[in-house]
């Protein structure tokens, strides 16, 4: 369980998509995504779509997200920012660490929350994606998994050990026979500042087609926001 991060890098890269509900005050939202992850490398490229407006419209055109050590690129972010930028954020810095403020979690960061894995249960065989898995599910840590993490997410973890409601996230995690994460579900909650009792957030991750070639480039610094990004 606690090597399943490991796993991943041995694996080397694979495809990804990603959902994240959140709930709070009786409003349910979903932010999905889908992209590809280079594990060694600790990169990823994501397109998240955000919720349809009342509507039924789009709200706007899906955000572009590049994950990196430490650092989370967005285009199409909006609040103000030219569509030809980007915004750089340093994860480290998020009360989250990019667990939930980017809609989708990091890949790697989520694998590597098990590292804190504690109380941890079988639940029987199942299958995900058409594979074979192994269904466990737990609590973790982020505290202990922040102080096991490689030094990629280690600041990330630390940040939203800190900055959640409790650092104490209960998971459901799905294993293939070489060990490798099928599919992921954290359930986290989070204050985000904006509310006065914290948010609850679901967040799921499935991997598939491991191996996939990854081709991800971080933006030029003249192609980076140096302005401010309006309240939304």
């Amino acid at each position: 369980m606690r090597g399943a991060a490991a796993e991943l890098v041995r694996a080397r890269s694979s495809k990804a998509r990603t959902s994240m509900e959140m709930a709070a005050g009786g409003t349910r939202v979903t932010i999905r995504g889908r992209g590809v992850y280079d594990f060694r490398e600790q990169v990823g490229q994501l397109k998240v779509s955000l919720p349809q407006g009342p509507a039924g419209d789009p709200t706007r055109q899906p955000i572009t997200e590049l994950l990196a050590p430490g650092a989370l690129f967005m285009k199409n972010r909006g609040a103000g920012v030219p569509e030809d930028k980007w915004v750089r954020v340093e994860t480290g810095s998020m009360a989250d660490g990019n667990l939930v403020t980017g809609g989708a979690t990091d890949p790697l960061a989520a694998a590597e929350i098990l590292r804190g894995a504690r109380d941890v249960r079988y639940m029987g065989a199942e299958r995900v994606g058409g594979v074979d898995v192994r269904h466990y599910r737990g609590v973790a840590d982020l505290g202990r998994a922040a102080r096991r993490a490689s030094e990629g997410p280690r600041d990330a973890l630390a940040a939203a050990a800190k900055g959640f409601a409790t650092p104490r996230v209960p998971f459901d995690v799905y294993l293939d026979e070489q060990g490798r994460i099928r599919k992921i579900r954290h359930r986290f909650s989070f204050v985000n500042g904006q509310q006065e009792r914290p948010v609850d957030v679901a967040s799921t991750t499935l991997l598939y087609e491991f191996g996939v070639d990854v081709d991800v480039r971080l933006p030029d610094r003249d192609d980076i926001f140096a302005g401010r990004i309006a309240e939304e």
